[in-house]
């Protein structure tokens, strides 16, 4: 975990290499270029100096406090559908959530028993993401209709 949000995003190559996208910890970044793109507007923020950040610092994760995140590891670890299923069961978990259906709570345990009851396949086409994506709405949607 970065405290500073100033990297907002990382790419790990199998060369060892990292590419990273830094910028300011303000959302007006990423509402103007959602907003403008493909092209890139003046979003209002200030521009990064890194001698003002003049150090990143890093935590581990608390996969005990955070365990939605220990669940997209194994998603990523397991491969295949699973990213796909752990995306589809945590956009129903949250909007079961934002409608008071479930918990806060619930969310994790209603991706965990998506993720441990779907058959997770190997991706060839897009196909199958798309076919993971609905077994596991139906699935999650099942899982909140059992708690309401």
């Amino acid at each position: 975990m970065h405290p500073q949000s100033v990297i907002h995003s990382l790419v790990a190559y199998n060369d060892g290499s990292v590419i990273a996208q830094l910028g300011n910890p303000d959302m007006r970044t990423p509402i103007a270029y959602g907003l403008a793109y493909p092209e890139r507007i003046d979003s209002g923020v200030a521009d990064l100096d890194l001698f003002k950040v003049a150090t990143l610092n890093f935590v581990a994760p608390d996969f005990e406090r955070f365990p939605c995140l220990a669940l997209a590891y194994q998603a990523l670890r397991t491969g295949g559908t699973a990213p796909s299923v752990l995306n589809a069961a945590n956009e129903v978990a949250v909007a079961a959530f934002l409608q008071r259906q479930i918990a806060f709570l619930d969310i994790p345990r209603l991706i965990e028993s998506v993720l441990n009851a779907s058959d997770i396949r190997a991706v060839t086409c897009i196909d199958d993401v798309l076919a993971a994506d609905a077994e596991a709405r139906v699935a999650a949607e099942a899982w909140v209709a059992a708690r309401c």
